[in-house]
């Protein structure tokens, strides 16, 4: 690795920009790729993202912009995506860079629909980047909280330790705590199965369940959690970990949280595509759900994910959330 690497960030949205800050408050220059050229122009202009995050204010001579993904990967050696998972093989269909050599890091948290994979895995599987050049960012950490500089923690997981810690270095700060895993597969999934939980706290809210209920359902989230990644990488981890246990109970409970936000919406009575309308933002849970319930089917293992089913016969089968959720809390305990 060199002793200057070259950051680049791909996905002009609030998470996206807060890794941006984090990056450029520790000295580097950043490459960073967004579709939207008039929000380029304005940050250009103005020094900060028109859409998102716009109190992050950014020194521009930091910050090497284009809308040209293929611009940013050639002049980048460690890729950061963080782009929504929905859009992400779009995005990527764009390259005629060679990916050859990058180190890529997932900052993802959701399922790749044209494949049924996690970003790490999609990665390795469809463009043939070994395990040990891909990482995973996760949490807990609400991009909105980078922003007003609130004391918070990530988790950099890779293969390879020395790419984690070199990645924890650029990513620290007086507010920003840093831990490396080696658990690439896990923490991607378990911030993955967190959004769809988070949808569970929010349906649960929205139809009127107290904190008593939430608190039953979030201990029986990270157990279902802890039984859905042992089936499909088992290796040794603690799951009441911050990157599992922390960065569940955070979007579960958090004002911020955008998939707690659509849950909430749906069991008030919003239909999942007047929900998504109106939030004029992505809840990467939405499609995760689909996935993990057709992966725990295809493992015969559906019995042990009652909550992953209940939100995915709501989301997916127009099933009446009342209905549902009270069969499902026959389920918990």
């Amino acid at each position: 690795m060199q002793d200057k690497l070259r950051f680049g960030v791909f996905g002009g949205g609030s998470w996206g920009t807060a890794i941006v800050k984090m990056l450029t408050e520790n000295g580097d220059r950043v490459g960073w790729y967004m579709r939207s050229d008039s929000a380029i122009r304005h940050i250009v202009k103005e020094g900060h993202n028109p859409n998102y995050l716009s109190s992050v204010e950014f020194e521009v001579d930091q910050l090497h912009l284009s809308h040209n993904i293929n611009e940013i990967v050639e002049a980048s050696d460690v890729l950061i995506f963080a782009i929504p998972s929905a859009f992400l093989e779009g995005e990527l269909q764009k390259l005629t860079a060679s990916l050859k050599d990058k180190i890529i890091f997932s900052a993802i948290k959701g399922i790749v629909p044209e494949s049924g994979l996690i970003v790490g895995e999609h990665f390795h599987e469809k463009y043939n980047i070994p395990f040990e050049n891909i990482g995973v960012l996760t949490g807990p950490c609400h991009a909105e909280e980078v922003a007003l500089e609130r004391l918070s923690y990530l988790t950099i997981a890779c293969a390879d330790a020395k790419k984690a810690k070199m990645v924890a270095e650029h990513l620290k700060s007086e507010y920003i705590r840093t831990k490396i895993s080696d658990d690439i597969i896990g923490t991607e999934y378990a911030a993955m199965l967190k959004n769809i939980y988070a949808i569970a706290a929010g349906i649960a809210h929205g139809l009127g369940y107290g904190d008593n209920f939430q608190s039953v359902l979030m201990s029986n989230a990270i157990r279902e959690m802890k039984r859905f990644i042992d089936k499909v990488y088992k290796m040794k981890r603690n799951i009441n970990a911050s990157a599992y246990l922390g960065d569940l109970l955070v979007t579960g409970y958090s004002v911020f949280s955008r998939n707690r936000m659509f849950g909430n919406m749906i069991g008030k009575g919003y239909t999942v595509k007047s929900a998504m309308m109106e939030m004029n933002m992505v809840a990467e849970g939405y499609y995760a759900t689909k996935s993990a319930h057709l992966l725990m089917e295809k493992l015969e293992k559906k019995s042990k994910t009652p909550i992953i089913n209940a939100v995915y016969q709501i989301l997916y089968k127009n099933k009446d959330p009342k209905k549902v959720f009270e069969k499902l809390t026959e389920k918990l305990d």
